[in-house]
């Protein structure tokens, strides 16, 4: 009886255990002064051009660096915007780090491509600007990726050459004109009732 009751609590263990989540998997650290910079990048927008977030487009293009030595780990390109320095200081949310996992320059993804080492690791990407993308200036970084989904290389637009983004402010001109309404009303409303209590006060 006893072995009944030791094999069922074992049952529940394995059975309990089964159930709990698995801990993630450690991320590998990486470090962009570490990584060799081994794409050529290049970006639409001249230096100074303004974009409108949910409407201008920009083309990313990105190729090998011939000089920094063999593509064979590059499994896809993974490009990301970055604030421009300017757009950085005095913002510790828009901080750089040279820790890639602790890093908040470069926070916002325009894409994920396949490596086409068939085409030389030639690709290009034409990105409509996220309507949540901020008003600030802005570069392009775009990093190799191995088949673990590791950074190993990357390459960038030249930050001293960034472009602007102007981002939507969410507060269109028919809400101002339904806000600018219903305030008048609720003074109009206001008045009114303050005019009948004061009828039913002096009665």
């Amino acid at each position: 009886m006893a072995r009944v009751g030791v094999v069922a609590l074992s049952l529940v263990v394995v059975l309990l255990g089964a159930g709990l989540p698995r801990p993630a998997a450690a991320k590998t650290q990486v470090f962009l002064s570490k990584l060799p910079k081994s794409l050529v990048v290049s970006v639409s927008p001249k230096h100074g051009d303004v974009l409108h977030a949910g409407d201008d487009k920009l083309t990313v293009t990105w190729s090998p660096n011939a000089t920094a030595g063999s593509d064979a780990a590059f499994k896809s390109v993974k490009v990301k915007l970055c604030y421009a320095p300017a757009s950085r200081t005095d913002r510790g949310w828009r901080k750089a780090n040279d820790d890639l996992h602790k890093d908040k320059a470069c926070q916002f993804k325009v894409t994920v491509q396949p490596y086409a080492a068939g085409a030389g690791g030639n690709g290009t990407f034409d990105y409509v600007v996220a309507r949540d993308i901020p008003t600030a200036s802005y570069f392009v970084r775009a990093y190799a990726v191995d088949e673990s989904g590791t950074e190993v290389a990357y390459g960038q637009s030249s930050p001293d050459a960034a472009f602007d983004v102007a981002g939507i402010t969410g507060i269109h001109t028919s809400l101002k004109v339904a806000a600018g309404v219903f305030s008048t009303f609720s003074i109009a409303a206001l008045a009114f009732f303050f005019v009948v209590e004061k009828r039913k006060k002096d009665k």
